[in-house]
């Protein structure tokens, strides 16, 4: 199969982005830069556009085993959303009240911040901030919603708000949360590597990194010397065997359907801008894309011996089957509708679901991650604050929280391949346990700590 029409099957994204998906030349052979990060996605891509913006003399090089775009930043659900993984209330046990609320400031603050860097830059990536509607559909759930209000109102960070019930959906309430913004994925990460490489940062796709040290990266194309080295792999961290058990690779599936009419729209209910869930434990997500598609996704899929990550773990008809029919449950107007794209793909999970930012200034190394799917907009507060950090700018994001925050390493197998797989398990009991007893489930409160919750 041609490259270009192999990545463009890899989701409706990289199907529907209006760019040439062949990949940009590889590394030519041993070269010298400044700053070196490893891997094209949106941390990395992100860190060099705000590197250049400090200083416009660094000579950053981004090396990339795919293509810019290939994994979770270009696959991913389209949420530009406030959400961190770890919860502000798990933050604030971690690391105190005052440092919680900065966190969730910082994130809101992001949200726009991705819009503006989009419109300066000219990225048409359909951003448009709409927010989120999570739905409550059963009493457990309305109190799940009632009390996440609550704590953002403790918080003093948001504007949560509290709406009626709504017949196209079955919900006996929802929670409208302003702070998210509806976008194209890939053709975000796409139009950001295009600027960065008009603004003379080099981009070696096809480039597979196979080990760095202080000061020095090793590829499959040649050795690059660079002062600073940053690691931005993400959910494919766990191929690496330097750093094999810093995250667990978990897998979440998206579906998307043909176009909807406007007038369907209308009755379901979810406007151009919005994105939507509900309280279910086994998470579900959801956006109108710009050509009236519902884009859906959620997990299920099972994680894999080893870490292992594979192109034939993208597609679980299991999971794509559960996915359309919770797809048909919330929205019956939509049960016609036909799917034209199925996909996946891994996402990072670190040990205590709670990402984070580190800079060695003596070793030159750094790295961020740990979004567990909420990277969409993590990944640019992570580019900024690694710019700062490694151009030694001292500013309230190099104060935050998750800076220096390094997560426990995954234990080895099998305890890694039984612990992750029952606690994917335990929140499909959840779910059913609650919609057997109409009470809060046991099994979702004894894993809800080894969540970030």
């Amino acid at each position: 199969m041609d490259e270009a029409l192999r990545y463009r099957s890899l989701s409706y994204w990289h199907d529907s982005v209006p760019d040439d998906l062949s990949p940009r030349p590889p590394l030519p052979g041993n070269a010298s830069f400044d700053v070196a990060i490893i891997g094209g996605g949106l941390t990395g891509l992100w860190t060099a556009y705000y590197l250049g913006e400090r200083d416009p003399s660094l000579r950053i090089a981004v090396l990339e085993k795919e293509i810019a775009g290939f994994g979770a930043s270009g696959r991913n659900g389209g949420w530009c959303s406030a959400l961190f993984p770890a919860s502000s209330t798990a933050l604030e046990r971690a690391h105190g009240h005052e440092a919680a609320v900065a966190q969730r400031l910082a994130m809101i603050a992001t949200v726009d911040e991705v819009g503006r860097v989009a419109s300066s830059e000219s990225i048409d990536c359909d951003f448009l901030k709409g927010g989120t509607v999570s739905f409550a559909r059963s009493s457990v759930q309305l109190a799940a919603a009632q009390a996440e209000v609550a704590s953002a109102t403790a918080f003093g960070t948001d504007e949560l708000r509290m709406s009626g019930p709504g017949a196209a959906h079955g919900s006996l309430a929802s929670v409208i949360d302003p702070a998210c913004a509806r976008l194209h994925p890939a053709k975000l990460v796409r139009g950001l590597a295009r600027v960065l490489e008009s603004r003379g940062v080099r981009i070696f796709e096809r480039t597979e990194v196979t080990s760095w040290s202080a000061g020095r990266v090793w590829t499959s194309r040649g050795t690059v010397s660079a002062g600073a080295v940053i690691l931005a792999t993400e959910g494919y961290t766990a191929t690496l065997p330097q750093v094999k058990r810093r995250v667990l690779p978990l897998y979440s599936l998206m579906i998307a359907t043909e176009p909807l009419s406007d007038a369907v729209w209308d009755s379901i209910g979810i406007e151009h801008g919005q994105t939507f869930a509900d309280y279910r434990h086994l998470i579900v997500y959801g956006q109108r894309t710009a050509d009236n598609r519902f884009a859906f996704g959620g997990r299920g899929a099972r994680y894999h011996w080893g870490s292992a990550v594979r192109g034939s773990y993208d597609r679980v008809p299991r999971v794509f089957d559960h996915l359309k029919r919770a797809l048909d449950d919330l929205f019956p107007q939509a049960a016609h509708a036909r799917v034209t794209h199925r996909w996946g793909g891994p996402l990072g999970v670190p040990r205590d679901w709670h990402a984070g930012v580190q800079f060695d200034v003596s070793s030159g190394i750094g790295s961020a991650g740990g979004y567990v799917g909420d990277g969409l907009s993590t990944t640019n507060l992570a580019g900024r604050t690694l710019a700062d950090l490694v151009t030694g700018t001292a500013s309230d994001l190099t104060s935050l929280p998750w800076v220096g925050h390094r997560s426990p390493d995954w234990e080895p197998e099998p305890l890694r391949f039984v612990g992750s797989n029952l606690g994917l398990l335990a929140t499909g009991i959840a779910d059913s346990e609650e919609r057997l007893t109409g009470r809060p489930s046991i099994a979702a409160r004894l894993t809800s700590r080894l969540t970030g919750h």
